[in-house]
């Protein structure tokens, strides 16, 4: 048995582990605080797990002097968090923990005795607990091309951090291209985890710049899209944030793209869109431009080789992720 844990912000956590866990050749049990969904049905086994973090206005020394990222002193929701973890692994003796992500399951779970795998992030991850975590780990996956990023604060523990390129839902699905139309077509592309741009400000840039037909999937305001497959392979151009799972649908999609940095904790994702614009995958920006910047933008983007995305390597990314678990599962299984 494997356990996953899956940070609960978001989709795009629950997204990525489903992706992977459906092709891994041992049973996985997700543990998360948040519910699976549509998820669920990937896992052998679902643990909800109790939230820690419902006393942010009160938390008392929730770092311990720096040394972690979110442990407040006699917090009920971490204390029972964390009896749940333990009480899972007392019970089914897991081979293995993904941690996707939190240094403090990690660690903890190392001290449990059991063998981790921690799911890398992009941005400036040099602080103490980052590198406590990185260093407990047993393995690290990171889940983008080491051709195109490979930051500095993975460099120390090379040897057992394995690139696996950036993972997606849509891997295998067919890439239809753009049919025709009488304006280039702009897909806003936008997740569960937060964006700048609202519905009203997209309505408006559609009455600003008539000569674009103008949509939106998950914009703050709007309608959720489940399935956004369908117009991101009609979209000329797609303009997204800086997300994982965002920019990884975007490259398997093929298509066009403008990128755009939102504020993330380490620079999370001004590190992805800066490693994006170097190798001139897609056009990137650090903020939300001028609504009178977006013809020019626009255009650059229809310049682009949409074919260049596939060095974001999310062909089989998913599969060589799973093996990477099932791989080190088998290499620390106990004697």
């Amino acid at each position: 048995m494997i356990g996953y844990y899956i940070h609960h912000h978001g989709h795009g956590h629950r997204t990525r582990a489903a992706s992977i866990c459906a092709r891994t050749s041992e049973p996985v049990t997700a543990l998360c605080s948040a519910p699976l969904g549509r998820f669920a049905d990937v896992f052998a086994d679902v643990v909800e797990l109790p939230r820690d973090d419902e006393s942010v206005a009160t938390a008392d020394d929730p770092t311990a002097g720096g040394l972690l990222h979110w442990v407040p002193l006699h917090d009920r929701g971490l204390r029972e968090r964390m009896a749940a973890l333990a009480s899972w692994v007392a019970t089914a003796r897991p081979r293995l923990l993904v941690v996707d992500v939190s240094v403090e399951v990690a660690v903890f779970a190392r001290l449990l005795g059991v063998p981790v795998v921690v799911v890398a992030m992009p941005g400036e991850r040099t602080d103490t607990p980052h590198g406590l975590g990185y260093r407990a780990a047993e393995h690290i996956v990171a889940p983008w091309p080491r051709e195109v990023y490979e930051p500095a604060y993975l460099r120390p523990y090379a040897d057992k951090t394995t690139y696996v390129g950036g993972i997606s839902r849509f891997d295998g699905r067919p890439v239809a291209c753009p049919g025709p139309g009488d304006r280039p077509r702009v897909l806003v592309l936008s997740g569960s985890g937060g964006s700048s741009l609202s519905a009203e400000r997209l309505h408006e840039l559609a009455e600003r710049h008539p000569g674009y037909a103008w949509d939106g999937a998950g914009v703050p305001g709007g309608p959720w899209v489940d399935d956004p497959w369908p117009a991101l392979s009609r979209a000329d151009v797609v303009v997204g944030h800086a997300g994982q799972n965002s920019v990884a649908d975007i490259a398997a999609a093929r298509r066009p793209a403008i990128v755009v940095a939102e504020p993330r904790p380490y620079d999370e994702q001004c590190a992805t869109a800066d490693a994006l614009g170097r190798a001139g995958l897609a056009v990137t920006l650090p903020a939300w431009p001028h609504p009178d910047d977006w013809p020019k933008l626009l255009r650059r983007a229809l310049r682009l080789d949409p074919a260049q995305w596939s060095r974001w390597r999310t062909e089989g990314a998913a599969g060589r992720a799973a093996a990477v678990l099932d791989e080190v599962a088998a290499k620390v299984a106990p004697r």
